[in-house]
């Protein structure tokens, strides 16, 4: 009554419904333009990042002194899900990942408060910093800055980067992070003379004093003058190095002690921790994060714009604008592929319904459903606050063949009806032909929408990042389905009504294919009505095939990406110094510059003073730009492995955006993670290299690497107390000297305009050896004595970092895939761990991409039955027939069959995107059925037909056209992903294009035999029980 009720207005209103239709059409277009472009919908989960600096403190102290306390204090908050940390030299980073869709700023809230809890736990001066808010897309941008000649010196150019450069890109909303790596950072150099301190008995307390607040400006107050107030400044700030030479440190018999008479101050570059270069050659590289609401490609607009202004600014031979990586141009193709595959598929229906109708009227009215469904799919994202993605936009690509299946339906019953009014001895009204033969169609394809929603009912249901990342495709899907099934009760009579009575096509016959394909369908049924045993044995040993085949399918979480770039990481050995690593890593540089698809390179070793990632200076990250290629993907990543193999160091080729989902899995950028926990470092060490020999003999496997936790050298003092005791020397004189003179220690800043710069007491490089500690003289009551008197110096060896997860010790044995089967590489690996002896307290866990696969799928394989179960009780409310029911769903068996052949003669591969496509062939292929026994149905209700073979031929060749006409537009709706599968945004796509493509022309040719057959041997009785219960007024 309401479906009657809409489109009996629609036709009355018929101005009111085209008004309304272009109004939305115009508005719909505007949100469209305004509408935020990502590349993936939202994959963020709530973390938090604790930074934790401590400068010089051996990793073993960090764990104990500030990652325990912290992991102890994140305990316990409501939400978390995970704690993991990093406790380095001189550095504690500790990430508490929230669960998915809990209140980031809330999170940050309880984490803070926790923070204030455990701070008097902490060593004094140690103070955690909570990290901003970023995404796992967060990184948008990197971007080199490098001189041209020998005048741009590497501080210079790392001023410009941190005091010009940075604050601009700050400034731009939706920025959250600008982290530079590289050059020299400048800073005024105290360099103490031990000597002279001792021989003119200045101390080092004395030193520190005179430097805290020598360079500052105070005020006075007001000093009234004239009739006039004047504020009193004292200017004690200075940038002079002659000014800080002549720093009066004390006095000694009324002489003045001068800081250059006990030191030398000079500029020098600030210890460096992490080095970068561009192209193989020394540069500056500036990592941009982006807010997790920031629209990407605007943003990236904006910052270029920032980046072009700066650069007409910069010093003479420097450039500001190379830029490495920027992760919009991934966003843009895989956008861009989308939308033509959405254009392409328009033209392809277009094509299709044109064929079948040979009109322009009919095609047009067909077509309106497409731009309009599109449109109020994306009015709801924009009232949900979604965007526009390669998920958003595939579910609209994979949908929009089946946006014309309400249309299609309609006009092609309302053309059948104008045909027959016209040839009648009693015509009636053009409206009420339309009316009713609306109206005639609309209950089954209510049905048939309905079961569409209820197959995608498992979609939602995925957690974790499966779920983020398709949830947005069903909704796409699901909304534009909707859209369509209004527009055909709204929109598409009232064309029907303007357009088709006074078409000269709706007086002639039907089209030559038509009748041909009538013709053939005559043929099949009359021989399958003849022979239904040998064509249910047949159907059934198809049936049966497809369904064994499934299990030995190869499988895996996500197709490979395309991004077009690559992330080489290089390890080199623990212990390795940052000027060796350069070196390796300058080599690697000029290696990949050789490979023909190699546009530029960037390298970034070791770890950036804002960079929430504890990376060690032997390890180096390589971002690679490619340019388009007639090699393959693998070929490529084959070239770079074999021209890197010759360096002592463990490789790992990935991309980006890859490397951060896998990140977000198990915290590791690798398809394959292998933890083993437990209390010994040592113990963890060898467990892990056993495994590691285990895992090399698996083929398939690449990129096999132990996480690089080894002992590296360690120069120890061990302070012998009752020697100092001796000389009355207190343990903490003796770290304090340590701490300042050795490891360096920052007194004060200069301010010089808007920029800050350290000022750091510490020892000559020349005196920091070890034999130079040996001689450091120590303050005494008497004077100076050397550490060796009252401290035992020796080399030995420690680890170069502690990792945990949850609070437990732990390595990791990473590994990626050449592309094989992952379950079969799993199912190998989970033997060789069965097969290995752990001690006790010790456990391994394997996490990684094959576990957000197998979870998905066995949930979806649940809920599938769930779905399956309510789509029967759905069917069985309309037909109160189990049998109707059963035969009809026996279209999505028939459906599995195509889709298995598809992908056997694809990739043969099965995943979380494949599953997404069998899920949406579930609801199309019940709807060839629906049609079918709902016009039999009608046939014998209506129109005076009597069970039986003629009916059932009847009824099969009255809907031939328009079951072919949706079946064949959702199919070749889908070419343009299907051939081409490489592109980027339509990789992931492709799978879900091949099952539903492969589906539907199983479904849809076994349908047309096995549907009437099944219909005419068992359905007699359930059809008379539903007429006899429901009568003539009923719709079918």
């Amino acid at each position: 009554m309401m479906f009657q009720f809409i489109i009996h207005h629609s036709l009355h209103q018929r101005l009111l419904v085209l008004a309304i239709s272009i109004l939305l059409v115009i508005y719909g277009t505007l949100v469209l333009r305004q509408m935020p472009i990502d590349v993936f919908p939202d994959l963020n989960k709530p973390t938090v990042t604790l930074m934790t600096e401590a400068e010089g403190m051996a990793p073993e102290e960090v764990e104990q002194l500030i990652t325990f306390p912290i992991e102890t204090a994140m305990n316990g908050l409501p939400g978390v899900t995970r704690i993991r940390s990093v406790s380095g030299i001189g550095l504690a980073i500790v990430f508490v990942e929230f669960a998915w869709g809990t209140d980031i700023y809330l999170n940050r809230q309880q984490v803070t408060e926790r923070l204030g809890l455990v701070q008097e736990q902490l060593p004094a001066g140690i103070i955690p910093q909570m990290g901003p808010i970023t995404s796992i897309m967060g990184e948008i941008m990197l971007i080199a800055m490098h001189g041209a000649n020998a005048a741009n010196t590497p501080m210079q150019i790392r001023e410009l980067a941190d005091w010009v450069v940075r604050p601009r890109l700050l400034t731009i909303p939706g920025v959250s992070q600008v982290i530079p790596i590289g050059g020299e950072i400048r800073q005024y150099q105290i360099t103490p003379n031990i000597a002279m301190m001792g021989d003119l008995q200045i101390t080092l307390a004395e030193i520190e004093n005179a430097l805290t607040d020598f360079a500052i400006n105070t005020s006075g107050g007001f000093l009234e003058k004239q009739a006039r107030e004047y504020l009193i400044r004292h200017i004690g700030r200075t940038t002079r190095l002659e000014d800080l030479q002549d720093l009066v440190v004390s006095f000694r018999s009324g002489v003045p002690i001068l800081l250059k008479q006990v030191a030398t101050v000079h500029f020098s570059a600030r210890i460096k921790r992490g080095d970068a270069s561009f192209n193989a050659q020394p540069a500056v590289i500036l990592s941009v994060q982006k807010q997790p609401t920031a629209d990407t490609v605007t943003l990236t607009r904006e910052i270029e714009a920032a980046l072009h202004e700066l650069n007409r600014n910069m010093p003479t031979g420097i450039t500001v604008d190379d830029i490495l990586f920027k992760q919009a141009n991934f966003i843009e193709a895989s956008v861009t592929n989308v939308e033509e595959a959405l254009r392409d598929g328009a033209i392809m229906v277009a094509v299709i319904l044109f064929l079948f109708l040979l009109n322009f009227r009919t095609t047009f009215i067909s077509l309106t459903a497409i731009p309009i469904s599109i449109l109020v799919t994306v009015l709801v994202f924009r009232y949900f606050h979604l965007s526009i993605n390669t998920m958003t936009l595939g579910g609209l690509a994979i949908a929009i063949g089946e946006l014309v299946d309400d249309a299609v339906v309609g006009v092609e019953n309302v053309v059948r009806r104008l045909r027959l009014n016209h040839t009648t001895t009693s015509p009636q009204s053009i409206m009420t032909i339309i009316s009713t033969a609306t109206l005639e169609v609309r209950s089954a394809i209510i049905y048939a929408t309905l079961i569409i929603v209820l197959v995608f009912v498992p979609l939602f249901a995925l957690s974790g990042i499966e779920g983020r990342l398709f949830a947005p495709l069903g909704v796409a899907y699901i909304v534009s389905i909707l859209a369509s099934m209004l527009v055909s009760v709204t929109l598409t009579p009232v064309w029907c009504y303007y357009l088709l009575p006074q078409a000269k096509f709706v007086q002639h016959e039907e089209s030559g294919l038509v009748k041909q394909l009538k013709q053939i369908d005559t043929y099949l049924l009359k021989w399958s009505f003849h022979h239904a045993k040998l064509l249910l044995i047949i159907i059934l040993l198809m049936v049966i095939t497809a369904i064994t085949t499934v299990p030995f399918l190869a499988r895996s979480f996500l197709p490979a990406f395309n991004e077009g770039t690559l992330t080489i990481s290089v390890l080199l050995n623990p212990g390795t110094s940052l000027s060796e690593s350069n070196k390796i890593g300058t080599l690697a540089e000029q290696l990949i510059l050789q490979v023909p698809e190699v546009i530029k390179v960037g390298r970034r070793t070791g770890r950036a003073e804002l960079d929430e990632h504890a990376e060690g200076v032997h390890s180096s990250e390589i971002e690679v730009d490619l340019r388009p290629s007639t090699r393959s993907r693998t070929e490529i990543l084959q070239d770079i492995r074999s021209r890197l193999a010759a360096l002592p160091a463990v490789v790992n080729i990935g991309q980006p955006i890859s490397h951060r989902l896998d990140h977000l899995l198990s915290g590791v950028r690798a398809q394959i993670a292998l933890k083993v926990f437990g209390d010994d470092l040592d113990t963890l060490r060898g467990l892990a290299s056993n495994l590691q020999t285990q895992f090399a003999t698996i083929p398939g496997i690449v990129d096999l690497q132990i996480e690089k936790q080894v002992r590296i050298p360690q120069t120890q003092v061990h302070l012998d107390y009752s020697k100092a005791a001796t000389y009355a020397v207190t343990p903490a004189a003796v770290t304090h000297a340590l701490q300042t003179l050795v490891g360096g220690r920052v007194i004060s800043q200069i301010i010089e305009d808007n920029r800050r710069f350290d000022v750091v007491l510490r020892l000559a490089d020349t005196d920091r050896t070890q034999q130079g500690l040996s001689n450091l003289l120590i303050e005494t009551p008497g004077g100076y004595i050397p550490l060796n008197l009252i401290a035992d110096i020796e080399d030995a060896d420690g680890p170069n970092q502690i990792s945990r997860d949850n609070s437990r010790r732990r390595i990791v044995l990473s590994a990626n895939t050449d592309g094989s089967d992952l379950a079969t590489i799993i199912a190998k690996i989970r033997r060789e761990i069965a097969q290995t002896t752990l001690p006790e307290g010790y456990f391994i866990s394997l996490e990684g991409q094959f576990q957000a696969q197998e979870a998905a799928t066995q949930l979806i394989s649940l809920l599938s039955l769930i779905s399956l179960a309510l789509i029967f009780l759905v069917l069985y409310s309309r037909y109160h027939s189990a049998i109707i029911a059963l035969i009809i769903m026996l279209n999505i068996p028939l459906a599995l069959v195509g889709s298995v052949i598809a992908l056997k003669l694809t990739d043969g591969i099965l995943s979380v995107a494949s599953l997404i496509g069998f899920i949406t062939l579930t609801g199309i292929s019940a709807r060839n059925g629906i049609l079918k026994i709902s016009h039999y149905l009608h046939l014998m209700a209506h129109e005076g037909e009597v069970f039986g073979q003629a009916m059932i031929i009847r009824g099969s060749l009255e809907r031939l056209t328009p079951v072919l006409m949706t079946a064949l537009t959702a199919a070749f709706a889908l070419m343009p992903l299907l051939l081409a599968a490489g592109e980027p945004g339509k990789e992931i796509l492709h799978p879900v294009a091949v099952v539903i493509f492969g589906g539907l022309i199983s479904s849809t040719l076994l349908d047309t035999l096995i549907t009437p057959v099944m219909f005419y041997l068992w359905c007699q009785s359930p059809a008379e029980r539903l007429l006899a219960l429901r009568g003539k007024a009923s719709e079918y």
